[in-house]
C-alpha cells in the first residue's frame, strides 16, 4: 500500500464539494475512467456518483512519487463528462493550480 499525501488544496476542495477521504479513495482504487492530468506528471481519474435522475462524477487529480501518492485536487462534476476529451476541471481549480506550483 502506498502512502497517501493530501495537499491543502485537495482538502479544501473536498470540503467544498462535500467529499470524504473514503469517497475519494474509492474513486482512486476503482476508477471508471483515467486521463492524463493537466499538471505535470499527474493523472486524473473518475468514478460515477449520484443517481440516474441526477448523475454526477467524482474526479481527482493525483501524482505518483516513488512509494507515495499525492492527491492534488478532487471535485464533483455535475452530469456526465464527454468521453475522449480532457477531464472537465472547474475554473477555480485551474486558476489555483496555475498560480500555486507547490500543490
Amino acid at each position: 500500500m502506498e502512502k497517501i499525501i493530501w495537499t491543502r488544496h485537495s482538502k479544501g476542495k473536498m470540503r467544498y464539494y462535500r467529499l470524504s477521504e473514503s469517497r475519494v479513495l474509492r474513486a482512486l482504487r476503482s476508477p471508471e475512467r483515467k486521463e492524463i492530468g493537466i499538471a505535470p506528471r499527474t493523472v486524473a481519474v473518475m468514478q460515477r456518483a449520484g443517481t440516474k435522475k441526477h448523475p454526477t462524477e467524482i474526479w481527482l487529480l493525483y501524482q505518483k512519487e516513488k512509494k507515495k501518492l499525492k492527491i492534488i485536487s478532487a471535485w464533483r462534476y455535475p452530469g456526465q463528462s464527454p468521453v475522449r476529451e480532457p477531464p472537465p476541471i472547474p475554473e477555480d481549480i485551474l486558476f489555483e493550480l496555475k498560480y500555486n506550483k507547490n500543490f
